[in-house]
């Protein structure tokens, strides 16, 4: 069997590893000229690791990320919702690892040039179309230009291609572009002192206005750590387009962002500072898509950003598109068919993330924020008057059950 891998972002990197360690032959077609480290901090999580570590990857992991210790959720004032440990002091197998998101994509690419060469990643080719028949799939790829530079030949074809996916367009030529909510994130990441435990993330507010900060790879010191931080605000009401084409590379504005900065009061860190000391920073529109009814037609099939793109809400995007591939190299290593296994990756992994993407809209478990700040927005004395303990954790712990990295869940799998 070989399959075509269009998109080389963490999904389609994955996914080549995964086919490869299972005997099944794979190419891998990137429309950059170059797999760029795209992005800034993200967290992965031990759901998600388990696979990557199945992979011999965890050593990698380690050189470049942190192995996040715990979480607190705050109000925009700072007031603490809910404290957890994550990870391995969670009670999981494997850590959580909060990493550049362009240093995970790094390792991943690497891996894959060490163990299927260099010659199975095709860069510079933007699919065009494709076509099957009984026997399989071709796909037709060019060069920014126009010009047909290649034409490949497989026996699935798998749609890794993100938000603006090609494969899924053609699929679904009618769904028009992606949902804008009046989300705007803007992201950046700079050397600062280490806070708390040095391996601490906040997040701080709802899902209306929210600040985050984490740090995700060792710094220029002992007591400096490389740290995330980013800013989520509403900016608009969600019945128009974003103001700006969503994607990683958008350079964001201080001025525009500024003024929502003030609003938040983080006891842990001088959150201002950290943002001011950051030279350049992207910003994002946040857009998802509605799930779709199917992803798979034929010998052809969608994964990750390209099957369910959601709100960065969670730490799931990167991590579920790791569990697609996982499923989809099993399945196909042991189904009789390829379109046999195409369907049962879509009945295995379609409600799930569908599920997520739902979930994330409200706020995910971060939506306890939410729920605490409408109850009390002036703030409070005592959180357990304004929501008990079991309401709060029904709420946190429902999602992580949802997206499948409850530690009880990861024992059982």
């Amino acid at each position: 069997m070989k399959a075509i891998i269009v998109g080389g972002g963490i999904g389609g990197l994955t996914t080549a590893l995964m086919l490869r360690s299972r005997g099944i032959s794979c190419e891998l077609y990137e429309q950059s000229e170059t797999i760029r480290e795209l992005g800034v901090g993200i967290n992965t999580l031990p759901h998600a690791i388990r696979e990557l570590a199945g992979l011999g990857l965890l050593d990698k992991l380690d050189e470049v990320a942190i192995r996040t210790y715990e979480l607190f959720y705050l109000t925009r004032h700072g007031q603490q919702v809910w404290h957890e440990k994550r990870g391995l002091d969670a009670g999981h197998d494997v850590p959580q690892f909060s990493i550049h998101r362009g240093r995970l994509q790094g390792v991943i690419h690497q891996a894959v040039i060490d163990r299927l060469g260099a010659d199975a990643i095709h860069t510079g080719c933007r699919l065009g179309s494709f076509t099957q028949d009984e026997g399989g799939v071709s796909a037709y790829f060019f060069d920014r230009s126009g010009a047909h530079v290649h034409t490949a030949r497989g026996d699935i074809l798998i749609g890794a291609d993100g938000i603006h996916s090609k494969v899924r367009q053609t699929l679904f030529p009618d769904e028009g572009g992606p949902c804008w909510n009046g989300l705007m994130l803007w992201r950046g990441a700079t050397d600062w002192p280490a806070f708390l435990t040095g391996r601490s993330m906040i997040i701080a507010g709802g899902l209306n206005a929210k600040a985050v900060i984490y740090p995700i790879a060792p710094g220029s010191s002992p007591a400096s750590r490389l740290t995330n931080w980013a800013v989520l605000v509403r900016i608009g009401d969600g019945t128009s387009p974003p103001p700006r084409r969503e994607g990683w590379s958008n350079l964001g504005r201080r001025d525009e962002m500024m003024p929502y900065v003030t609003g938040f009061t983080i006891p842990q860190v001088d959150f201002t500072g950290l943002i001011n000391a950051t030279p350049e920073f992207w910003e994002y529109p946040c857009c998802d898509r509605d799930p779709l009814p199917y992803w798979s037609s034929g010998r052809v099939t969608l994964l990750g950003d390209a099957a369910h793109p959601m709100y960065p809400v969670g730490s799931n995007g990167a991590s579920q598109a790791i569990l697609d591939a996982r499923s989809l190299a099993d399945l196909l290593a042991r189904s009789e068919h390829p379109r046999q296994a195409l369907a049962a990756y879509e009945r295995q992994r379609l409600p799930m993330t569908a599920d997520i993407v739902a979930s994330n809209r409200r706020g995910g478990p971060e939506g306890v924020i939410d729920a605490v700040e409408q109850l009390a927005p002036q703030g409070f004395t005592d959180v357990d008057t304004i929501l008990n303990y079991e309401a709060r954790e029904a709420i946190v712990r429902g999602y992580a059950a949802k997206a499948g990295f409850a530690a009880r869940v990861v024992a059982r799998q």
